[in-house]
């Protein structure tokens, strides 16, 4: 979409394009008796599952809990942006495994129009929660929050569905 502006010297029109901000957000698998902090899961047996996933609650708006994640900057690879958010966010080093797939529903953040490429990966280390994080959980699929922030149920429900 373009819109045009007028150069405050010249008085010409200047082009400018308005695009969605490029943003990744990262599942990350956490051995359940490696990752040293608490775990939230419903009553009853973990039915064989051997990791949680790692979640954090936003500091900012909107709130709740969601994947670790956040924008590109400048310059930077998806991968490389992948690793610096997760240790920005919850404290641990990550190996990315795949990339799940990505996520362009304009409506997917609230803010403004984002694309986010979903990586899986493992983590390594203790996780606090950091920068943008007021805190963090380790959550089995049958004990993730209710309600998720951003599109992030439907991430992880394509996730468990792999």
């Amino acid at each position: 979409m373009k819109d045009q502006l007028i150069c405050p010297h010249c008085g010409g029109a200047v082009k400018t394009y308005r695009n969605p901000f490029p943003t990744v957000d990262i599942i990350i698998e956490m051995a359940l008796s490696e990752s040293g902090v608490p775990w939230n899961r419903s009553p009853g047996p973990a039915r064989g599952e051997h990791h949680g996933i790692v979640l954090i609650q936003r500091k900012n708006p909107p709130l709740g809990w969601a994947l670790p994640g956040g924008f590109v900057d400048y310059g930077e690879s998806l991968e490389a942006a992948a690793v610096r958010e997760a240790a920005e966010e919850t404290s641990l080093q990550v190996t990315l495994l795949y990339q799940l797939g990505a996520y362009s529903d304009p409506l997917r953040d609230p803010r403004h129009h984002t694309i986010s490429v979903v990586f899986v990966a493992r983590g390594s280390g203790t996780p606090k929660a950091a920068d943008d994080a007021v805190d963090i959980g380790l959550f089995l699929q049958d004990s993730l929050p209710p309600s998720l922030a951003f599109d992030h149920q439907q991430i992880l429900q394509d996730y468990f569905r792999k």
